[in-house]
């Protein structure tokens, strides 16, 4: 009988071998969760990938598209004019000048085997060395900047002689700069650099060609004057022949900064203060006039000056041309502070207006432990009995050591009240004022005194600081707020450069406003009185109040002198004008200062006082 063969089945076999105990697998239907997971990483996925499209296309699209052609053609960047500098009457007092500057690109350098005639060009015409040109290009992002900056403000000549050399990598285009010829406004503008590399990891939107503010205003409002830099795109062909020479974008100007400054005056001012400390023999001083009514800064100087178009000749100068005195100098206020401390005594009740202070010219506190040892604070001159408006006016020390720290039965304020009254006064704050490097004063206390020095504090301290002597220092332009607020009854407003909307209260302390009314009268006085300090003042026709000061510094071996006065139209007028002028080491003292104060005054009045009242006249007839 013949046998059957049955045929085998592989997959039957690999099915029957997969259902064996080993291999015996049961199939489940896979959970929600993972289809949910494949789901959220899809769109997670997909959303990148749309968000990557839409950067590309369109929020960066401009960039990658001007990268896109720098890769076949050659972009230089056109340098943005920066918004001027305008006075309070729209006069540039900043000033941009068209100059030439040399753009090189180093792929292109490489790529068109030029750097043998670069740098031997540079050498011959610009006077650069290899290495600094090698070391500019080592500091750049070439994929974001792909043209340097390595020569500006060039002349004529020398870009005619780089441009006739034919060299596709190495390009002459125009740019600006500022000009900072006029050394009246040198520490009031400040000036502008090239970005170093901490500027650029500090602030994205900068590239190395930018120019940013380094000092003043140029500093301060650096993002409004910088303006967006344009660019000029050099288009080749594939064998490297230009094709074409167009703007692919316009530079944008920066915004134009109007100031509060009077630029007549602010050159009036900086001129006499010029000619008084060359009269002098001195260097060193500072100037400020203000609006009491709103905080306008009408005039900043501050000596010695620089020219910022050569700055190479003043870093290592011992006078420090490139402080600014009137924001970051810290001095001691010798008598410009009595007028505050009169205004606190009187405040207090520690004196009337009327009580009287005998000056024999000094006073004597025994010594505890050798009483044959007095201690003697001199006044500058025997003056008698005074009372507050002949104290100011006169400016006698012994009245203002009794009323600060005390003598015999009269009480003073003490080293704590006077404190207290320093901060009252906004002593120990900044002024906010739109100027980068404003400093603090330095308020001295017996706790501080004693850690610095291991000492304690004595009845001398106090005599010291209640004339504006000893460790108590704060800057000009607090002091000068400080006066501003007495002249207007109480009420300081913040000082500013740029024009404000609306003025900012600074300082208020219209609570003292009796006490503040009697110090005017002394201040008043200082003018109108034949003995008063300030008198050289009386012959202009303002109502004028005026404070005097010497301070002695560099363990008495120098005197730094010192004015403060605001001015009004008439007694019913409130002050439009308060100034300050320092001469540092002067040699007679408050005497130095007084004749520019009234030089400055008097023009004021001349040119803006009478001159307006002049246009009023007329418009009226």
């Amino acid at each position: 009988m013949k046998r059957r063969l049955k045929s085998i089945n592989f997959d039957e076999v690999i099915s029957d071998s997969l259902a064996s105990s080993e291999f015996n697998l049961v199939e489940q239907p896979l959970k929600r969760r993972v289809f949910l997971f494949f789901t959220v990483l899809s769109l997670i996925i997909t959303g990148i990938f749309c968000t990557r499209i839409i950067i590309m296309a369109g929020l960066k699209g401009d960039d990658y598209f001007e990268r896109a052609q720098a890769n076949i053609n050659q972009s230089i960047s056109l340098t943005a004019p920066r918004g001027a500098i305008l006075d309070r009457n729209d006069i540039a007092i900043s000033k941009n000048e068209l100059v030439f500057a040399v753009f090189l690109d180093p792929s292109r350098m490489i790529q068109m085997g030029e750097s043998d005639a670069v740098f031997g060009a540079t050498k011959s015409i610009l006077g650069m060395e290899e290495g600094k040109i090698a070391n500019l290009v080592r500091s750049t992002d070439l994929e974001s900047v792909p043209d340097i900056i390595i020569a500006e403000d060039i002349t004529r000549e020398q870009a005619i002689a780089i441009e006739s050399l034919g060299l596709k990598s190495l390009n002459v285009e125009q740019s600006y700069k500022r000009n900072y010829s006029d050394l009246a406004y040198a520490h009031l503008i400040g000036y502008v650099g090239l970005v170093s590399g901490s500027d650029l990891r500090s602030n994205e939107e900068l590239t190395l060609n930018d120019y940013i503010g380094r000092m003043g205003l140029e500093m301060q409002y650096d993002e409004l004057l910088r303006g967006t830099n344009g660019r000029v795109t050099i288009f080749r062909n594939s064998v490297g022949e230009i094709e074409e020479v167009a703007r692919t974008k316009e530079p944008v100007q920066g915004e134009n900064i109007k100031t509060t400054i009077d630029s007549e005056l602010q050159e009036y001012f900086y001129s006499r203060m010029a000619q008084a400390l060359l009269s002098l023999g001195r260097t060193s001083g500072a100037g400020l006039a203000v609006n009491p009514q709103n905080g306008d800064v009408l005039a900043l100087v501050s000596f010695p000056s620089f020219d910022a178009n050569n700055l190479s000749d003043y870093l290592d100068k011992d006078t420090r041309p490139l402080f600014n005195r009137a924001v970051s100098g810290v001095y001691s206020p010798g008598s410009t502070i009595k007028p505050l401390h009169a205004a606190a005594a009187l405040y207090e009740g520690i004196v009337t207006p009327k009580n009287q202070i005998y000056s024999a010219g000094y006073i004597e506190i025994p010594n505890p432990y050798n009483p044959s040892l007095a201690s003697r604070f001199v006044d500058w001159k025997a003056h008698g009995w005074v009372d507050v408006y002949s104290a100011l006016a006169r400016s006698s020390n012994v009245y203002f050591y009794v009323i600060g720290g005390g003598f015999q039965e009269q009480i003073g304020l003490g080293i704590e009240r006077l404190n207290k009254y320093w901060r009252k006064f906004g002593l120990d704050e900044t002024t906010s004022i739109d100027l980068p490097g404003e400093a603090v004063g330095f308020l001295p206390t017996p706790d501080e005194k004693e850690e610095r020095t291991g000492e304690i504090w004595r009845i001398g301290d106090t005599y010291n600081v209640s004339i504006g002597q000893g460790d108590f220092a704060i800057t000009p332009l607090r002091l000068i707020t400080a006066i501003s607020a007495i002249a207007n009854g109480g009420v300081a407003y913040v000082p500013h450069i740029k024009e404000a909307p609306e003025k900012q209260v600074l300082l208020d302390i219209s609570d003292m406003a009796s006490a503040l009314a009697e110090v005017r009268h002394g201040m008043m006085d200082a003018v109108e009185k034949e003995y008063g300090t300030a008198n050289l003042l009386k012959t202009i026709p303002m109502v004028i109040g005026a404070k005097t000061g010497s301070a002695q510094v560099a363990d008495n071996t120098k005197t730094n002198a010192i004015i403060t006065a605001y001015a009004s139209r008439d007694m019913n007028s409130l002050p439009e004008i308060a100034i300050l002028v320092l001469v540092e080491d002067a040699r007679e003292g408050s005497l130095n200062t007084v004749p520019v104060a009234k030089d400055v005054l008097q023009w004021y009045y001349d040119n803006k006082v009478n001159v307006q009242s002049d246009d009023g006249e007329n418009e009226e007839e």
